[in-house]
This record gives C-alpha cells, sequence and structure tokens, in this order.
C-alpha cells in the first residue's frame, strides 16, 4: 500500500487536473459518450434508430440538453473556447444520436451516475472525474505490481510513461478509450508478475490471490471498455505467455485456483462480444460520408494504415482535442527521446532475449493496428486514431523494464537510477509543457501569442488556468521524483538481497 497510495492519490490528481483543463465535449468523441452515460443511467441503456440519423437517438434530461454550438470550436485550433453556449441551454435538443450508443453498457454505468445529482456542465465535470478516479485504480495497480517484486529495479524508469499526457488526458474524458489503456496497463504488467512469481514469496512479492484480482478485474474492464476489448485481452496474455514461455504459462493455468478467476474473464469477454455482435457497434461506427475508404479492400486498408503510421503514432504521444491540437516539434522530440532511451536499452543489454521481445513489440505495435483496421475498412472506413494503439506502445517500455530488471542486465544495473531520473526528468517538462499548449488552445486560440493568457484570456477552466497550471507542475514533480525515489529504493533493496543471498 506504502507504493499504491501514493501512485493512486498522484494519479488521480492529475488526471483530475486534466479533466478540469478543457472545455465540455472537447475531448474526442466525448459528446457521444457522455450523452450515451447519461441516457443509459436514465433507463435508455441503447437508444432509437431514427430514420435518416447516424447511430441510436438518446433522449436526455432538460439539464442536458444539446445544441451543435457546444464545439463551436472543435477543428479550429485558433478559435479560442469562449464560443460556445452552455450544456443544457434552453433552445438546445433534448435528444442527441450517438454514434456509440451500441455499445457494452459497463463503463458508462460506472461514469454516469453523477448526472442523476447533478445537471449541466457540473454533471459532466463530475463524470469526467468519476472516469479519471477509475482509470486512476487501474494505473496504480500497473505501478504497485511493477516496482513491487524481487525484480523491479528498472520498473520506475518504465511506470513514468503511464503518467503520459495523453493517457491522463484520456482518462480524464468521458470516453472508454482511459479505461481501455489503463486496464491493458495493469493486465500487461499484473499478468507477467503473476507468472514469474515462485511458489514461496519473500517480502518482496505480491501473493498470488492479489495478483489474480488485478489480473481479473483488469482483463474483464479491457474486455468491456471497447468492442476490440475481447481482442486486446488475447493479444496481452500471448505476448505475456510468450514472454514467460511454455512451462510457467502451463502451470499457471493448470493450477485448480487459476480456474475461477480464468473463469471470470472468460465470462465478462462473452458477455462483450455477445453484446457486440447483437448490437452491431464493431460495424455501425462510420458510413461512406464520414469515413475513407468504407467499401475497400483488405490490401488497400493495409497500404492506407502503413502510410498513416507514423500520424497514428504522433497521435497517441499527444494530439489532443478533435485531433485539432499538436503540439511543438521540441516537445514531441522531448518525448521520443526519453521512450527510444529505455527501449533501446532494453534491446541492446540483455542479450539475444531482449532485442527479440523488443522487436516483437514494436512490430505487434504497428502491424497489429494495421491488419484489424484492414480487416474491417469495408465495414467501417478507415476510423483508426493513434489513440486506440496506446495499450501497444505501453508494453515497449513495460517489458523494457522487466528485461533491464532481470539477471542478463546485471551488467548494467548501476544505470537505473540515472536512466530513471533522465527519464523522468524528460517526461516532466513534456507533461508540463503539453499540459500550458493545450490549455493555450482553448483559453486564447493556438495561433494567438501565449503571453496573452495572462493579458487577454478568452475562456477560463474551473479554478482557472492559472492555478491549473501551477497545481499541474507542483503534482506532477511530486510524481516523477517519487518515481526516482522508488529506483533508489529497488536498487538498495535489489542490493541487499544479492548480499544476503
Amino acid at each position: 500500500m506504502r507504493v499504491f497510495l501514493p501512485a493512486f492519490i498522484l494519479l488521480s490528481a492529475l488526471s483530475v487536473l486534466w479533466a478540469l483543463a478543457s472545455p465540455i465535449f472537447s475531448s474526442p468523441d466525448e459528446n457521444a459518450h457522455a450523452t450515451k452515460a447519461i441516457a443509459q443511467v436514465h433507463g435508455e441503456v441503447i437508444g432509437k434508430q431514427v430514420k435518416g440519423v447516424h447511430g441510436q437517438v438518446v433522449q436526455l434530461p432538460d439539464d442536458y440538453r444539446y445544441s451543435t454550438e457546444l464545439l463551436c470550436f472543435a477543428y479550429h485550433p485558433d478559435r479560442p473556447a469562449d464560443c460556445g453556449v452552455e450544456l443544457g441551454a434552453p433552445d438546445g435538443t433534448p435528444f442527441f444520436g450517438t454514434w456509440v450508443g451500441a455499445y457494452n453498457p459497463v463503463y458508462y454505468y460506472v461514469v454516469g451516475w453523477p448526472s442523476l445529482v447533478l445537471g449541466g456542465a457540473p454533471g459532466l465535470y463530475a463524470m469526467r472525474i468519476v472516469s479519471a478516479l477509475f482509470s486512476s485504480l487501474f494505473l496504480a495497480w500497473a505501478i504497485q505490481t511493477a516496482v513491487t517484486s524481487r525484480r523491479g529495479r528498472w520498473m520506475p524508469a518504465a511506470i513514468v510513461f503511464l503518467a503520459s499526457p495523453m493517457i491522463l488526458y484520456m482518462a480524464g474524458s468521458v470516453n472508454p478509450q482511459g479505461l481501455e489503456i489503463a486496464s491493458a496497463a495493469a493486465l500487461w504488467v499484473g499478468l507477467v508478475r503473476l507468472l514469474e512469481r515462485p511458489v514461496r514469496a519473500d517480502r518482496f512479492e505480491l501473493s498470488r490471490p492479489y495478483l489474480w484480482v488485478v489480473v481479473a478485474f483488469s482483463a474483464a474492464m479491457l474486455a468491456s471498455a471497447r468492442a476490440l476489448g475481447p481482442l486486446w485481452v488475447v493479444v496481452v496474455v500471448v505476448f505475456c505467455f510468450a514472454y514467460a514461455g511454455p512451462k510457467p504459462s502451463w502451470a499457471l493455468i493448470s493450477r485448480r485456483s487459476s480456474w475461477v478467476p480464468i473463469g471470470l474473464i472468460a465470462v465478462a469477454g462473452a458477455f462483450s462480444i455477445l453484446w457486440t455482435l447483437a448490437g452491431g457497434s464493431l460495424s455501425g461506427q462510420a458510413t461512406k460520408q464520414d469515413a475513407p475508404l468504407a467499401g475497400g479492400t483488405f490490401i488497400q486498408g493495409v497500404r492506407l494504415m502503413l502510410r498513416e503510421t507514423p500520424d497514428f503514432i504522433q497521435q497517441a504521444v499527444g494530439v489532443f482535442g478533435w485531433l485539432d491540437t499538436d503540439l511543438p516539434l521540441a516537445a514531441y522530440t522531448t518525448f521520443f527521446v526519453a521512450f527510444s532511451l529505455l527501449a533501446a536499452l532494453g534491446a541492446l543489454a540483455t542479450g539475444k532475449r531482449g532485442a527479440i521481445t523488443m522487436a516483437s513489440l514494436v512490430i505487434a505495435a504497428i502491424a497489429i493496428p494495421v491488419l484489424v483496421q484492414a480487416y474491417s475498412v469495408h465495414q467501417t472506413g478507415l476510423i483508426w486514431q493513434g489513440r486506440y494503439g496506446i495499450f501497444l506502445y505501453l508494453a515497449i517500455p513495460i517489458f523494457a523494464g522487466l528485461l533491464l530488471s532481470s539477471e542478463a542486465a546485471r551488467r548494467v544495473a548501476f544505470l537505473s537510477v540515472r536512466v530513471t531520473a533522465v527519464v523522468s526528468s524528460l517526461l516532466w517538462v513534456f507533461a508540463v509543457a503539453t499540459f500550458v499548449v493545450v490549455l493555450r488552445r482553448y483559453v486564447v486560440g493556438a495561433g494567438t501569442p501565449i503571453t496573452h493568457m495572462i493579458t487577454a484570456p478568452q475562456w477560463q477552466p474551473p479554478l482557472g488556468w492559472v492555478v491549473l497550471v501551477a497545481l499541474f507542475m507542483l503534482v506532477s514533480g511530486v510524481f516523477f521524483g517519487w518515481a526516482i525515489r522508488l529506483a533508489v529504493l529497488a536498487g538498495r533493496e535489489e542490493s541487499s538481497r544479492l548480499a544476503g543471498a
């Protein structure tokens, strides 16, 4: 708990700050997800098909009447967010055509309940905060399982990527994408720890039942978050089993104590698949009018996806809003230097196994989105966005940390604290710069000098942008400093353990 509680508190605070820093419905597809959640907790689980309207039409309470002017700033990065109207304005419509109306209902019940007691913008911000807290639970589990182990010297350098701006931004939005990323992170780490856990654990190990709670709950939520969730669970399990090897994998699934949590995961996956097949949410997201390559062939999909892959990677690192808010080149460079440093060490300092593992993860992070989207492109058109692949990209630093924490990398063990400090410092600069850039886009517009945020702000978030930036700098600095401290402690504990062996 000395690891879990600080991780949960700090990540919750950071994701809540992101939730407050952007206008209503400014995150991608938030209007569709929020209106579904609101309607669902008020009794309308799916909505109705209306001729000429794409998706399902859901009814909204008067406090949540919807107007298209709420998104007057979307796709116009130079336009500040003060142009919009209030959510629930009298001239809004009491219904909305949501294209996610047939999605699995689990996430929407979790985040939608604040709309039963609050209305308008306060209710939407409350839903964002609930989403932030729920996603932070899984991110904290990922950190706890990563560093609470005999082999955790390098894991602090890996887990700092869980505080990347795009991850916390999505966690603080009404969008199941944040839950998908967070639960996948917990599953990546938790399953590996479960597979490598010895029969007799020492004080550095979490108990097997606790690890199963993390793995089962994370897998169930990943399977339920979005239509492709069951496939993503299979992808994570296959890679973790391949990393651990056949003997530990068979020992885990053949143990009777494993059958109940495995069964619960299977039930969650089966429910998700049946719900998707019944509702058609996997194939009804786009039409020929609003998605390129609808009706195209598999080969055409592969070619276009490969051509767009660099853009998807950029989006995953940091293209905010409705894909209308880029970052300066220097900010992207800061992130990729930190990411590449850890990935390169994982590949080069851990022998043949490390090189194969890291190469496989990189290939999978590129190939899986290409194949999945190309397979369905004839139905949906090209609807892939970079954030859909974040759970795959996260596996690269996570497994780099696992490899570097193994016996094969003992010769570079002395670098763990130094590298963690470098990576954490770079990510802190990147996180703060990103937070300010995104706020500037909404406060005065992306094309306006940043000094106008002080002299002539056009829009203000709750608490004001100055307070939010100050809090973000402080809390993110504490988080990254705490990660460096974890690296120091992990190094000391490992050295003490080896000395006493």
